[in-house]
């Protein structure tokens, strides 16, 4: 895995996501809490595919904006189906930027 820079803070925007193709991958990138801290996760909805960067986060989760499925940022878990999930990465911020630990 290796540390890659996706956006500038400035970039994102408060209680959405923010979409970022890196790595070949095509991710969901959020800062949420207080205070705010990034989460990064696949940006695909497992149920039908909606980008989950477009969704609302409240209280740690983001809702799919296609059927409102959440999500919960820090384990990728959703919380309508114990079986689905998104796949989430380490983030930090660096230099005023969001950061992200991807696989090769």
């Amino acid at each position: 895995m290796a540390w890659i820079r996706l956006l500038s803070l400035e970039e994102c925007r408060p209680g959405r996501g923010t979409f970022v193709e890196a790595a070949g991958r095509k991710l969901a990138v959020f800062l949420h809490g207080a205070p705010p801290r990034p989460a990064v996760i696949d940006s695909t909805c497992p149920h039908a595919g909606g980008n989950l960067a477009g969704g609302t986060v409240e209280a740690g989760t983001v809702s799919c904006p296609w059927h409102q499925w959440t999500f919960d940022l820090t384990t990728g878990a959703c919380t309508h189906n114990r079986l689905a999930r998104v796949r989430t990465y380490p983030a930090e911020v660096r230099d005023a930027a969001v950061w992200a630990d991807l696989p090769g």
